[in-house]
């Protein structure tokens, strides 16, 4: 016996701002729920310890999920200078451990002007990136490491927000498939101390930005009041 397809027939795009320590999958099957909506997916995963736009397609939106999913993006990201981690971000074991060269604004800048524009990285091992169908993290986790061929991706636009004594911040505008873990990693390895990640957040999709998002709370706080205003939440098809 065929299983009726549960939920309404929704169709637009929610800008959410998802929260740290969710998966970008939890994140979509909660609004989904919210919405009782029967088709539904995202346009690009996020890092559970990333926060930041996830932009989700309901219904004919999903039609139009690739659009966004090439679109550029952007990002803030905090780095830790001076370590190096198994996965590029706090989540991994710190494996290795510099010295922190003396730096200033000047120095810092000097070092992040060789990666904007075209750039060549490297996949990180810790990514969904396949080999012979195994995503390359589940080899990663058994101590596998599997060669990976560069790739050139564009950094239209990255701008040091904030500089301390062990971390730096920058803001980030880049294309598709930019991974901002690797580009933390190697501005660490261009000032000769390594760095990881510590705090990553999507801030922009193509035409969207942080005006534009909602968070998990505040629809789940509508449901609870009148879960037909949820409405307002859900954009047109036509506005990405």
């Amino acid at each position: 016996m065929r299983r009726k397809n549960r939920g309404r027939n929704v169709s637009g795009i929610v800008l959410l701002d998802k929260p740290l320590g969710l998966s970008s999958n939890k994140a979509l099957q909660e609004v989904k729920n919210l919405f009782f909506a029967r088709k539904a997916g995202h346009t690009g995963s996020l890092d559970p310890l990333a926060s930041g736009l996830l932009a989700l397609c309901f219904g004919e939106a999903t039609k139009i999920s690739n659009f966004l999913f090439d679109a550029n993006k952007r990002y803030r990201a905090t780095g830790k200078l001076g370590e190096v981690t198994t996965t590029g971000d706090a989540e991994g074991e710190v494996v290795e451990t510099r010295p922190i060269p003396e730096l200033d604004a000047s120095k810092l800048e000097a070092a992040l002007e060789p990666f904007r524009g075209e750039i060549s990285q490297v996949p990180p091992m810790y990514s969904a990136l396949k080999h012979k169908g195994e995503p390359l993290y589940k080899l990663a986790r058994q101590g596998i490491e599997i060669e990976r061929e560069a790739r050139q991706v564009t950094i239209y636009s990255l701008s040091l927000v904030e500089l301390t004594a062990d971390t730096f911040t920058i803001d980030i505008e880049c294309s598709r498939g930019t991974y901002i873990r690797t580009l933390i990693e190697d501005i660490g390895n261009a000032l000769g101390c390594g760095a990881y990640v510590t705090a990553l957040r999507r801030t922009g999709l193509g035409p969207f930005g942080e005006a534009d998002m909602v968070t998990l709370d505040a629809l789940k706080a509508v449901y609870e009041e009148d879960k037909t205003q949820l409405k307002q939440f859900m954009l047109p098809t036509d506005s990405a």
